[in-house]
């Protein structure tokens, strides 16, 4: 159940991040809302992800979900480049954190 939470907490940390981009430097109210609730819900499942998962793993799988599927939606959204250097970089992070599910016992 760890595991879903920790996964759970890295897409509220896409949800925030992508929305940073939506506030226009907080001078939007809605957007604002959205991301620091995302923020504080996000921060609040890593904790209680935490609980059973060793910080190291549980830090690092939070922010490499973050990292993916914030480049993602970057990609799809925003037009970003997705280029074969960048698919690959990312590639390379969801198999560490791949990895890191494989390599920690709980």
């Amino acid at each position: 159940m760890s595991w879903l939470i920790l996964v759970l907490a890295g897409l509220f940390e896409v949800a925030w991040a992508v929305g940073l981009k939506y506030t226009e430097g907080f001078t939007r109210l809605w957007p604002s809302l959205g991301t620091v609730a995302a923020m504080v819900i996000s921060m609040w499942l890593l904790a209680i992800a935490m609980r059973d998962l060793p910080l190291g793993t549980a830090y690092a799988v939070w922010v490499g979900v973050g990292a993916v599927g914030t480049a993602i939606l970057g990609i799809v959204l925003l037009g970003e480049p997705a280029n074969p250097g960048r698919l690959i970089s990312l590639g390379l992070i969801l198999a560490g954190i791949i990895g890191l599910k494989l390599a920690t016992p709980v």
